[in-house]
């Protein structure tokens, strides 16, 4: 069993910064994670990617985001982390955090991220 728990969200306003963090636990992750990455879904709206890093720690960045938002992953904790600076009205959302384990991917139950103007 592998299990993310993310951590970090939470109500802000415009222009402030938050971090998230999705922490990997399990039998699975002593196999080794691959990439992480994290989608955001808002209301009425698809899941989206936001950002991704690989185990080589290239990144990956929705257009969206990019100059606000940094990614990053400390291998020996196997936690994630998404720096979110800047924040705005529309990237209010839920933020999952997903890990690939040997090609399976493995989701996060989500944490809520509220951005006021």
């Amino acid at each position: 069993q592998v299990q993310l728990v993310e951590s970090g969200g939470g109500l802000v306003q415009a222009g402030g910064s938050l971090r998230l963090s999705c922490a990997v636990s399990g039998r699975g992750s002593i196999f080794g994670i691959r990439t992480m990455g994290w989608y955001r879904q808002a209301p009425g709206k698809q899941r989206e990617l936001v950002a991704s890093i690989t185990n080589g720690g290239s990144t990956n960045y929705a257009d969206s985001v990019k100059g606000r938002f940094t990614i990053s992953r400390d291998n020996a904790k196997k936690t994630g982390y998404l720096q979110m600076n800047s924040l705005k009205p529309e990237d209010t959302a839920v933020y999952y955090c997903i890990a690939d384990l040997l090609g399976i991917g493995y989701w996060g139950q989500g944490t809520q991220v509220t951005v006021s103007s």
